[in-house]
């Protein structure tokens, strides 16, 4: 670990203004950041620990919905009474994530910006364009089993490695923030990029802008969601594939429908073309075969990860026949 500047902040206006350059970052629970510092992947200047701001509370939102701090603690949200109730899918997204130690210290604004686990990028002794621009990629000809077949580029394919997101994904939340410049509301499709040329531009925060919270707009009556998440193991693992699915069903016909994927693209990947598939037609597993087909039509599986393709269609079918049962 390289030597490095540390602060505290005891407000918003005082992260900024500790934290506006390109070389500093904001310090929250660490369970990313500290890792990669240790090995020399990130190497930020100055830290500036925000753990004090008053960014820590769930609060239902005026006309519905529901406004989370930037600081909300995993654990404290996933058994939130208000998202247990009516955003299922994430709190079962964050309960299937890490282990309940790292869900004690993890927050949803550090969970938002977390960096993906491809052994590549967290190894300096390899070619990875996104720790060092211009380097090359080793997964493209390496052992890419956990990598990207949706959203990759000749630059990068990294998979994103976040439950959370995913549900947050298909929930349509919207990411605040603030910046010296003022703050901006972003839709969560917005805000993450893939890779492209740039794999090292992860998301369209500009250097010293600070999340500060999150919003759910209101679920309507009748809506279901439902996380699935499918791994090598039960626990403490990342998804080779995940889905999180919002519907609202009537009668035998679905009205609407947000479909997110995780585990298999280079960001929390909304399938508009399986959403298309599903509004409109008869709740069935025909349906959502097709819906399947449709998630995944653009995949570009590499030498070992091909079989992402059928996992991902398989998830979504699963997610889809839990959602409405």
């Amino acid at each position: 670990m390289q030597a490095f500047r540390y602060s505290q902040a005891r407000s918003v206006d005082g992260a900024l203004r500790a934290g506006g350059t390109a070389d500093t970052s904001f310090l929250a629970g660490g369970t990313t950041l500290i890792d990669l510092m240790k090995l020399d992947v990130m190497t930020p200047q100055t830290v500036v620990d925000i753990n004090a701001l008053p960014l820590d509370q769930v609060e239902a939102a005026t006309g519905g919905g529901v406004r989370i701090g930037a600081m909300v603690k995993n654990s404290d949200l996933a058994n939130h009474a208000l998202i247990r109730q009516k955003y299922a899918v994430l709190s079962e997204a964050l309960l299937s994530g890490a282990s309940p130690q790292l869900r004690n210290m993890a927050t949803t604004g550090g969970n938002l910006l977390q960096r993906t686990r491809c052994y590549y990028f967290r190894d300096v002794n390899y070619a990875c364009n996104k720790r060092d621009p211009g380097s090359g990629c080793a997964a493209l000809d390496g052992y890419n089993r956990i990598h990207a077949v949706l959203g990759g580029s000749d630059h990068c394919v990294a998979v994103h490695p976040s439950d959370m997101a995913v549900a947050m994904m298909a929930l349509e939340a919207t990411v605040h923030t603030s910046s010296p410049k003022g703050g901006r509301a972003l839709a969560l499709n917005e805000f993450y990029l893939v890779p492209r040329d740039t794999p090292q531009k992860e998301n369209v925060l500009e250097p010293g802008e600070l999340i500060t919270h999150v919003t759910l707009p209101a679920m309507a009556e009748g809506t279901r969601s439902f996380y699935i998440k499918l791994r090598d193991r039960a626990q403490y693992e990342f998804a080779l594939a995940s889905v999180a699915a919002v519907v609202r069903v009537n009668g035998k016909h679905i009205e609407r429908a947000r479909l997110a994927l995780g585990g298999v693209a280079t960001k929390p990947w909304r399938s508009m073309e399986a959403e298309r598939a599903l509004e409109g037609k008869t709740a069935n597993r025909e349906t959502f075969e097709r819906a399947a087909d449709a998630a995944m039509a653009g995949a570009k599986p590499l030498q070992y990860n091909g079989f992402k393709v059928e996992l991902g269609k398989m998830a979504v079918v699963r997610a889809l026949e839990s959602v409405t049962a």
